[in-house]
């Protein structure tokens, strides 16, 4: 009988597995969201319409769940970069790209607290999604420097920083609308003169 060469490890995950880990990861967002990072995983898996085994097969913790949403949300700000630049002009794909860092910052501010509470803490995570990030914001503010629409001088790490700020200084509901109007005015205030 011969077997496989290729380790189990290397397999690429069947696609009905994929669909449940995405659905897995999209629905926990939306529960941490509304209930809290001590959520209840039942909960979760029974909105997911998967068994409670295959939850733990995928997550067999709640911090390891928890890092993967978080993960996850920088996942679709790479994603986002990548799609924004080809389909938008410079500026604009900076801006759309902006507005959905916001989008993160929100399920950051869920998730945060419990990856710090974390054995061995998030450094990991963080250090991952801050490169990331960082990538991201780099890329387009280069196409927008390249194109005329951003000055050269301006730090996208800055105007993330900025945005970050406004989201977190304020602590009503309206902080992420309060946060778009911002990256409008980051946006006219980093063009060049």
């Amino acid at each position: 009988m011969k077997t496989s060469t290729i380790p189990k490890d290397a397999r690429k995950p069947r696609s009905d597995a994929q669909r449940n880990r995405v659905r897995i990861l999209e629905v926990a967002k939306q529960v941490f969201t509304r209930r809290g990072a001590e959520a209840s995983m039942d909960e979760i898996a029974r909105r997911a319409k998967i068994g409670p085994g295959t939850l733990y097969r995928h997550f067999p913790t709640r911090d390891d769940l928890l890092a993967a949403v978080y993960i996850s949300e920088v996942e679709k700000l790479a994603e986002a970069q990548r799609k924004l630049s080809t389909e938008l002009p410079p500026i604009e794909a900076l801006r759309a790209w902006l507005l959905v860092f916001i989008d993160y910052i929100a399920a950051k501010k869920i998730i945060a607290p419990a990856l710090n509470a974390m054995v061995g803490g998030p450094s990991q995570v963080y250090q991952e999604s801050t490169r990331v990030m960082e990538e991201a914001a780099n890329a387009l503010a280069i196409r927008a420097v390249a194109s005329g629409d951003l000055r050269p001088d301006v730090d996208p790490m800055d105007m993330l920083r900025a945005i970050y700020g406004v989201t977190s200084a304020g602590t009503t509901d309206d902080s992420s609308e309060k946060a778009r109007r911002f990256i409008d005015v980051l946006i006219r205030g980093s063009r060049p003169l």
